[in-house]
């Protein structure tokens, strides 16, 4: 049961981290109010809890319960798979920082650094390969 439970807060983990950053692009221009700027900070917290369930449940997968930890140890894929994970969580660091630092200003409009709209759009295009190698790790390509 415990396998179970682990893996459906994994996938909540992962559709509320996909839904967070595409509200985050969505919403997320170059010119800013500080309501909006709020709401960002408010998303881009949701975000980042998601990432640490994900990161929480996708260790108790590979180390507790599941499948044998040899599996995913001795996959490139996986190893690619949670590399490209953690890329996207470092990609995320700046605009976090934008977010923080700005959630409370009262100005009419703050200007959005174009590297934050840039790399949160690298970020989404970087989460988009991460089921797709999740797929073939599943298959057992790159087992060895």
């Amino acid at each position: 049961m415990e396998d179970i439970v682990v893996r459906y807060l994994h996938f909540i983990g992962i559709i509320s981290l996909a839904s967070m950053l595409v509200c985050q692009n969505v919403f997320l221009s170059k010119q800013l109010s500080g309501g909006q700027l709020r709401k960002l900070a408010v998303i881009d917290a949701f975000y980042g809890i998601s990432a640490i369930v994900i990161l929480l449940t996708g260790l108790s997968l590979w180390l507790w319960v599941g499948k044998p930890s040899d599996f995913y140890t001795k996959n490139m894929v996986f190893h690619i798979k949670f590399s490209l994970f953690l890329f996207v969580a470092l990609l995320s660091i700046m605009p976090t920082i934008f977010f923080v630092k700005n959630r409370k200003n009262v100005e009419s409009e703050v200007l959005v650094p174009t590297k934050v709209i840039l790399l949160k759009r690298l970020e989404l295009v970087a989460l988009v390969f991460i089921p797709l190698l999740a797929v073939l790790m599943a298959q057992g390509v790159g087992y060895a």
